[in-house]
């Protein structure tokens, strides 16, 4: 049978499920709430768990049952100790496993590593590792340009075909990439860091119709901003690209480069739990269900029109072709 063919069956058992779902938590608010947070006998892979969302993360996800693999680079280090700590005090699932999403080798053992610790396939796997650099394009040296792409696109790469034999056998799964509202929308002087999310977006999209005929579903992540490290640490790196940059560059974009290095996120003050509690209620969602992507800010999202614009679009153009069926298990 054409594999594409295959997926006609597996839409309309998800959406079975998702409607016998949705009538049975409908009537009760506590329920539906409940049913997110019940993560019980899910393993759950985390990159870049040292802070933010992936810290958070970990502990959300724990509380609510889960098995949690948490990973981040450079072990030995204080993060690591402290995530351990808090999962040992409330008698939480955490383990701490060091992977370097820009490192083939760890990478391959670090899954490895995950997989036995989840006695098989992972259920989830959450890419959340990734960094920043402001500036001007031009002002983004080779590299700057290759670390940006080799974390933020290339990572989630690299942990996505390490996982996915793995739940390709299993015939489930589900992996979270998280990209950004600049995912979709561009702010002058962001350096590459929209690129490697433009990247990151259509590499997901397209990773999600591949994996339809297999139950493994993709899910792209857009926060907003929130108050975590990703500013501290982009203002390390971007102070040693300005470092390193020629004074005709620097000030043929004097109005970018005054402020490089030195944004804080002062004034952000959103709940970093934002971001692990929609994960965990999409990963609560009936498989064939769950979205192709979520916003996530309680303010402005002006993502979702583009969203919606670029689904409505992908139907229009090949919902009645031989994709069809692929476009229309994640779009429908």
């Amino acid at each position: 049978m054409d594999p594409i063919s295959k997926i006609n069956r597996r839409t309309l058992l998800g959406a079975a499920a998702a409607v016998t779902t949705a009538t049975a938590v409908a009537s009760s608010a506590t329920a539906q709430t409940a049913a997110a947070l019940n993560l019980k006998g899910k393993s759950i892979l985390i990159t870049g768990s040292s802070s933010g969302f992936g810290y958070a993360g970990a502990l959300h996800f724990a509380r609510a049952g889960a098995k949690v693999i948490a990973s981040m680079r450079n072990l030995p280090r204080g993060e690591a100790d402290r995530l351990k700590a808090e999962g040992k005090k409330e008698n939480l699932d955490i383990t701490v496993i060091e992977i370097d999403v820009t490192s083939d080798d760890q990478v391959t053992k670090g899954v490895a590593e995950a997989e036995r610790i989840a006695g098989g396939a992972l259920d989830v796997l959450i890419n959340n590792a990734g960094i920043g650099l402001t500036g001007p394009v031009e002002m983004q040296d080779m590299a700057a340009t290759q670390l940006m792409f080799d974390t933020n696109v290339f990572g989630c790469h690299r942990m996505a075909r390490a996982v996915l034999p793995a739940m390709r056998k299993a015939k489930r799964g589900q992996i979270f990439n998280i990209s950004s509202q600049l995912g979709r929308v561009i702010v002058p002087g962001g350096g590459h860091y929209s690129a490697t999310k433009f990247a990151l977006e259509a590499m997901s999209e397209q990773m999600a119709y591949e994996l339809a005929p297999h139950g493994v579903e993709v899910t792209i992540v857009q926060p907003g901003g929130y108050p975590t490290d990703v500013w501290r640490n982009r203002n390390r790196y971007t102070s040693e690209l300005l470092a390193r940059a020629d004074d005709e560059r620097k000030a043929a974009y004097a109005m970018f480069t005054s402020r490089m290095g030195t944004e804080d996120g002062s004034g952000r003050s959103a709940d970093i739990f934002d971001v692990p509690r929609a994960i965990a209620e999409i990963i609560a969602m009936p498989a064939g269900s769950r979205p192709l992507r979520r916003a996530v800010h309680p303010g402005a999202k002006p993502q979702e029109a583009i969203n919606k614009v670029s689904a409505e679009t992908q139907l229009a153009w090949l919902g009645n072709s031989p994709y069809g069926p692929l476009i229309k298990a994640v779009h429908d």
